[in-house]
């Protein structure tokens, strides 16, 4: 009886041990976590007391909150009282002002409409992109940021401005009054039927986004769209709900597609579709690339995870963490990371754990050969981390430096405004396209500009020489590096012509949002989308779309 009362002693001293144990952590986390924020206080109030010039103590603790953070994810954020209006366009698209975007180019004194958006106040009062800001409200913005600029350009909603403006082609400047509006960015900018399929971009899950999404699939299905095609790309996510609801839109209601778990019970939740679905059997191609994330990826992977719709592109972002937001004092906000979230097949798709960072603090990547195998409703084997692997993989066009170049530099700007200046419009969208001679044209300005481009194999050459000349053989291999700048040297009007195709797609593009807008590029991209091309030519062949979606063969 001793022996046996003694085991049971021993057996219940054993189990208090993690009790214990637990206990002791906590304290010990505690009691850090209360050091550490003495620690800060002093080092604050010292600096405060004694340091030689006066401290500006909402920038200098702003400043350690920030470096505290990045140190965490690069989703966990502090928004103070006066960037709220920030974190709300982040989760509505709203904002009161004009409704436009704006640009600074290194080397002007003046910040420029970059595009006015459809329908909006700067639009409606006759501001137009290239635009260049003069004053606003009689105050010069000669020498303003952008930042400065934009600040002054939003305000309350009906409150009125008014922007001077010098316009290409336009002798004397321009006054503008436009009354201020609350700016809602559409999340489906363009939809519409595309050789015999309903085509829908979403760029962002906003607030009743889904609505908008549903809205579009009832007309094009009026319209008589065959199957669905929903582009994702560049998405880079935003409220889960949204996700979840546009999924509903597809499969049965009551479908689980979402679990998400963190370190408290609170941060648990399970999400399931709550509507009944517009069509559970309509052909569903949805289109990823790297920079769909977040929201994007719960959509893309349900689809895939249930066999709903077959994923063509590229490998997404692979964002598999969920934000909320706590109110803290004096009005500011902590949007934090609280959990993962998992889809129907059971996978976290978070490729980064920022946990564990090398020497350099650099957050690492899970490699492939850690993820797991997991399988959809139909037994297809998907993994986890790294993002949602599509179906159909597209690799991404290699696009030519100096497109880059191009793009980014004012020369393309200024011909874009001269170009426009010359055409008060264009043919309707379905039908326009450059003309040799607006080619031509575009040719002859950059070769008569100051645009000056690079070559990263004429920098590499530069710095192996460099090299050689460090280490003494720079003499011994000077007729090869002769010979290899000669090779090397460049040759823009060569390069305008080899490049053609791709600048010519970029030109039409961005002239076609200055008549058009965003619908208007977006038709313009279409016609070259080779992505969509793809998508096109699968939904014209049900026996592949259906194979890609069915069992996987039985090795029996």
């Amino acid at each position: 009886m001793k022996r046996f009362l003694g085991s049971v002693t021993l057996f219940t001293i054993l189990g208090l041990v993690p009790a214990i144990s637990f206990a002791q952590k906590t304290d010990d986390h505690n009691f850090e976590v209360s050091k550490n924020l003495e620690i800060f206080h002093d080092i604050v109030a010292e600096l405060d007391r004694f340091y030689v010039d006066t401290i500006n103590p909402t920038k200098i603790i702003e400043t350690g909150i920030q470096a505290m953070l990045k140190g965490i994810d690069p989703y966990t954020e502090y928004f103070p009282e006066n960037d709220m209006n920030d974190l709300k366009m982040m989760t509505t698209g709203k904002y009161a002002g004009i409704g436009a975007l704006i640009r600074q180019y290194s080397g002007r004194d003046y910040i420029y409409i970059e595009e006015p958006y459809e329908d909006m106040p700067a639009a409606r009062s006759g501001l137009k992109a290239g635009d260049e800001i003069l004053r606003i409200d009689g105050e010069s913005m000669r020498g303003k940021p952008s930042s400065y600029v934009s600040d002054h350009l939003r305000g309350d909603a009906d409150t009125k401005l008014k922007v001077t403006v010098r316009r290409p082609g336009v002798e004397d400047s321009i006054d503008v009054e436009i009354v201020r509006s609350v700016i809602k960015l559409p999340a489906v900018p363009y939809y519409g039927m595309w050789k015999g399929y309903g085509y829908i971009l979403l760029e962002s899950f906003t607030e009743h986004c889904s609505h908008d999404v549903m809205e579009a699939v009832v007309e094009l299905k009026e319209q008589g769209a065959k199957g669905i095609i929903l582009d994702l790309r560049g998405n880079g996510g935003g409220l889960l709900q949204e996700a979840v609801d546009i999924v509903g839109l597809f499969v049965p209601k009551g479908t689980k597609l979402v679990e998400t778990r963190g370190k408290i019970p609170q941060a648990a939740s399970t999400y399931v579709t709550q509507r009944n679905p517009i069509d559970e059997n309509i052909p569903l191609v949805v289109l990823t690339d790297d920079q769909s994330a977040s929201a994007s990826e719960i959509v893309a992977g349900s689809l895939q995870d249930l066999d709903r719709a077959v994923i063509v592109g590229s490998r997404t972002f692979g964002k598999g963490l969920v934000q909320t937001t706590r109110m803290l004092s004096f009005n500011g906000t902590l949007k934090v990371t609280t959990a993962k979230y998992y889809i129907p097949s059971g996978r976290c798709i978070q490729e980064i754990d920022y946990s564990k960072r090398n020497d350099k603090g650099q957050a690492q990547h899970i490699p492939d050969s850690l993820t797991k195998v997991f399988h959809t409703a139909a037994g297809r084997p998907v993994r986890d981390g790294g993002g949602i692997r599509p179906d159909v993989e597209i690799k991404p066009d290699t696009l030519p430096d100096i497109l880059y170049s191009i793009a980014q530099n004012l020369v393309f700007f200024d011909f874009l405004n001269e170009w426009c200046s010359k055409h008060e419009q264009i043919a309707p969208i379905q039908q326009f396209a450059l003309t040799d001679q607006d080619y031509n044209d575009f040719k002859d300005f950059v070769c008569n500009s100051d645009f000056k481009f690079e070559s990263n194999s004429g920098k590499a050459l530069e710095s192996l020489i460099k090299i050689a000349q460090r280490e003494g053989l720079a003499d011994k291999a000077q007729d090869e590096f002769n010979a290899l700048e000669t090779k090397l040297q460049y040759d823009l009007k060569n390069d305008l012509d080899t490049f053609r195709g791709d600048l010519e797609r970029v030109i039409a593009l961005q002239i076609a949002s200055r008549y058009y807008y965003q619908r208007g590029a977006v038709m313009q991209n279409l016609k070259s989308d080779k992505v969509v091309d793809q998508a096109v030519s699968l939904l014209n062949d049900m026996d592949r779309y259906k194979s890609i979606l069915a069992s996987p063969l039985s090795d029996n």
